[in-house]
């Protein structure tokens, strides 16, 4: 049951679909549940908000209840980030800011269990309570989505070499700290940038890994992303999806209440 989503969303992806999910920064798990059915998975977002590990973990517990992939963007690479997420139960994990095969190679590593990595053996519900039993060293190790965001000026250098790291199942683009990292903060669409972007793609697809990307809710860079081979679309959020759809509700009664 832990990986029922996760599985589902990586045969997809082998299928060649494009999938979109939504960030998740809220607290209340209820919003998980409610947008669960209306994407393609969910990207639990631990690096930008203050979520506690009690709100990520009813994340969690509302995307298996709709068999829906869910995925945890954690602070950093440090074990410490990666551990208690895993044991928590998530399905999929994605570590920000990586510049180095090594810093990759570690997150690999702490992220299956020995033989195959380091990670330690804990797992109260992410083994679903131990019901997974005897073989659930074995299905995390070939089930957990492990990928890890491409933003960095010295990670797209050393991409050739990440992309063929054994164990790692993806790479996301994180199209606007990279903008940062090549000194044009903002200007996603600056050659430079769409040039790096383009590097990651060739040399992920090489290695047969499917590619992700940040983004806000921008239907023409969507567009774009999916047009130069990017599979998955983290497309904007929840409190940004709400904020829309006041907006868009609030002028829509005041233009009637005008006419």
């Amino acid at each position: 049951m832990i990986f029922t989503g996760m599985d589902t969303f990586r045969q997809r992806l082998a299928d060649g679909e494009i999938l979109i999910g939504s960030g998740i920064n809220t607290i209340d798990a209820q919003v998980s549940e409610a947008l669960a059915d209306s994407v393609d998975f969910l990207w639990i977002d631990l690096e930008h908000t203050t979520m506690s590990p009690e709100a990520m973990r009813g994340h969690l517990m509302a995307a298996r209840g709709r068999k829906r992939a869910a995925v945890v963007r954690v602070p950093g690479s440090d074990t410490a980030f990666i551990k208690p997420v895993l044991d928590a139960g998530a399905p999929g994990i994605v570590v920000p800011q990586v510049t180095s095969v090594e810093q990759v190679r570690g997150v690999i590593d702490d992220c299956r269990y020995p033989p195959v990595g380091r990670r330690g053996f804990g797992p109260l519900v992410a083994s679903d309570y131990g019901r997974m039993g005897d073989d659930y060293v074995d299905r995390a190790n070939a089930s957990l989505f492990v990928t890890v965001m491409i933003e960095c000026v010295e990670a797209v250098e050393a991409i050739d070499e990440i992309v063929a790291l054994p164990g790692l199942d993806s790479v996301v683009l994180g199209p606007y700290d990279l903008s940062g990292s090549l000194g044009v903060l903002g200007q996603v669409h600056h050659p430079d940038v769409v040039t790096a972007m383009e590097r990651v793609i060739a040399a992920a697809r090489t290695h047969g890994l499917p590619v992700g990307s940040g983004m806000p809710v921008d239907p023409e860079f969507a567009r774009l992303q999916a047009s130069r081979g990017v599979q998955w679309l983290q497309m904007g959020g929840d409190i940004s999806f709400m904020m829309a759809a006041v907006d868009d509700a609030v002028a829509t009664v005041r233009s009637r209440l005008s006419d």
